[in-house]
């Protein structure tokens, strides 16, 4: 398991649900690349509403405006690890937004981390502290 605490950036892609790569849904294919790079973690959030750069609003609430809704995918790693990735993304992202934010990793363990504390980010049914 990657080790990762302190000083970290944070990655984040702002693509269209309905955008592909190669046919594949482009947030999988960055999640996939960003695994096979060994990049600490990956997550994608789907959007409710949002406008990008071709001004057109895309919301859920809206049968006929629903299909292509926002999504960010959001990796956080070193800052070395992070911009040895965005070559990659270069590729990939032909329409969207590319952001990098300094952060600080506070915590970061997975499951049968052997910490005593339950479950790990993500476990169902665990509660927050």
């Amino acid at each position: 398991m990657t080790r990762l605490t302190g000083t970290a950036l944070r990655l984040t892609v702002f693509v269209g649900e309905s955008d592909t790569w190669h046919r594949r849904p482009l947030c999988s294919e960055i999640v996939h690349r960003a695994h096979a790079a060994g990049l600490a973690g990956a997550s994608v959030f789907r959007g409710i509403e949002g406008f990008g750069a071709s001004s057109l609003i895309h919301t859920s609430r809206l049968l006929s405006l629903s299909e292509d809704l926002p999504v960010a995918v959001v990796i956080v790693d070193t800052e070395e690890r992070v911009r040895a990735f965005l070559p990659q993304l270069d590729e990939l992202v032909t329409e969207g937004l590319v952001t990098l934010d300094a952060c600080e990793v506070i915590r970061y363990t997975g499951r049968g981390a052997g910490d005593g504390d339950g479950p790990g980010p993500g476990a169902r049914g665990g509660t927050a502290s």
